[in-house]
Formats: structure tokens, C-alpha cells, sequence
């Protein structure tokens, strides 16, 4: 009687942290042909888990990650971090090169100016905050609570920031600021009547795309208040992009039939 050849599971390592991570892994539990890890930094303090398994911390570089792959034979990985996570998607590219193994980056759309948005672009946080003297007085930043160090200058202290992030911030801060702690999804009510409460009259927020802080960008252009937006950093040249995570779950399931 002869014995079956074992049935190879794709093992796919996701870099994570994000909705659209969480939800690959979600679309890709069931399937028994497909093994997940997703990989998540630690920066947030109690994180939403996603289903499959689940690591905690960084690699140590490009080397590190392609050395954990190599050793937990990773069969394929994705970038689905943050779209500002520059540093990890150029690490992500380079590991996948070293390792040999086929690597997709999954980014959401980015946020396209409407009728009426009163938008500044800008590639930077330090552009984004030389803007704001000329913008406003009451400035409501929605950049997390990494990279507050550009706002914390000497010549924005005549500025009031209210600074929202999941986690609290630590310095260097701006030097008149409150915090709100609180985690998407936001609702447009809830967004006007912050913008209200607070008397903001800026807004400066980053391209990170996707329906759960949106709203915010709807109640500003109802109340014609400017929105500095810092621009997303591009893909690694040459990497392949899905736009939502049913499209990646596809490229996945394609290189499972392809053997």
C-alpha cells in the first residue's frame, strides 16, 4: 500500500500592524493549504490580534528577517505595515532578495482631494510643520505619536496642538498640547463635534488612506478648515502592490498553484 506524498503548506509571513494585515490573515485562516505568521513591531501596547500565529518585535535589519525566514522556511512574504513604515518595506525588499522568496506590498489607496478640501501637501513632517504658523493657532494632529519631535520647536510654541494616538506620546512634545488616547474607527459626528469643542482651525494629518480616520478630512472641509497632508513614501522600486486584502489572499492562492 503505498503512502501519500505530503501535501506542502504555503507558509506566508506577513508584516503587520495594520487593518488590512489583520484582515489577510482573517480571509487566509481557513484555508488549509496556507500557513500564516504575522509578524507585528510591539509600538502599540495591546494590539488587535489577528488570527494564525502571531511574533512580537523586530528581525534585527534585512539580515535577521531573511535569516527567520530561511529558518521557519517562509515561503513567501508580505509587507501589509503602516505606508509610512519606510525603514521596514525597504528592510522587507532587501530580506526577500537575500532569502529568494517572492514578496508583495499590500497598501490601501491613498486619500484623494474633494471639492472644497482646502489641502497642503507637503513630503515631510518638519515641511508640514513650517506650515502651520501661516495655517492656524489650534492645530489637531492626527499623525500618531511617533515623529512629534518636528512640532516641538521654539517657533511653533505660540501654537496649541491636541495630538490623538492610540498609545501616549513621550517627548520631545509640543509645548502647549493635549492628548486624546483613542483608536479608529471615527464616526463624522464625532469628528465635527471634536473640531468644535477644540476650536481647531488646522488640521495636519498623514496619506495613510482607509475609511477608519476619514471622516476627520470630511469635517474639516465642512468647516473649511486647511489640512496639512504629509505625503506616503513610495513602494521599493520593482516590489508588486495589492490594493486590498482580498487581492492579496489571491496572489497568495496563485502561488500555491504554481507550486
Amino acid at each position: 500500500m503505498s503512502v501519500p506524498a505530503a501535501v506542502h503548506v504555503l507558509h506566508v509571513l506577513v508584516l503587520g500592524g495594520t487593518t488590512e494585515a489583520r484582515r489577510l490573515a482573517e480571509s487566509l485562516a481557513g484555508d488549509r493549504s496556507v500557513r500564516v505568521t504575522t509578524s507585528l513591531a510591539g509600538r502599540v501596547a495591546a494590539p488587535r490580534l489577528p488570527p494564525g500565529e502571531v511574533r512580537v518585535g523586530g528581525f534585527g535589519g534585512p539580515e535577521g528577517l531573511a535569516a527567520w525566514m530561511r529558518e521557519h522556511d517562509v515561503d513567501a512574504l508580505i509587507d501589509a505595515t503602516h505606508p509610512f513604515a519606510a525603514a521596514m518595506s525597504r528592510n522587507a525588499a532587501e530580506a526577500a532578495a537575500l532569502a529568494h522568496v517572492p514578496l508583495l506590498a499590500l497598501r490601501r489607496p491613498g486619500w484623494v482631494a474633494q471639492d472644497g478640501d482646502r489641502w497642503h501637501s507637503t513630503g515631510s513632517l518638519a515641511e508640514a510643520a513650517e506650515l502651520l504658523p501661516a495655517l492656524g493657532e489650534r492645530v489637531f494632529l492626527t499623525t500618531g505619536r511617533m515623529g512629534l519631535a518636528a512640532f516641538a520647536g521654539a517657533a511653533l510654541d505660540a501654537l496649541w496642538f491636541l495630538v490623538r494616538s492610540v498609545d501616549a506620546p513621550e517627548p520631545p512634545c509640543p509645548a502647549r498640547m493635549e492628548v486624546l488616547l483613542d483608536r479608529g474607527p471615527f464616526d463624522l459626528d464625532g469628528e465635527r463635534e471634536l473640531l468644535r469643542r477644540h476650536r481647531i482651525d488646522v488640521l495636519v494629518t498623514k496619506d495613510s488612506g482607509g475609511d477608519a480616520t476619514a471622516p476627520k478630512l470630511t469635517a474639516a472641509r465642512e468647516a473649511g478648515i486647511p489640512v496639512v497632508v504629509v505625503r506616503r513614501p513610495p513602494v521599493p522600486e520593482g516590489v508588486p502592490v495589492a490594493r486590498t486584502p482580498d487581492e492579496a489572499a489571491r496572489w497568495v492562492r496563485r502561488l500555491y498553484a504554481s507550486g
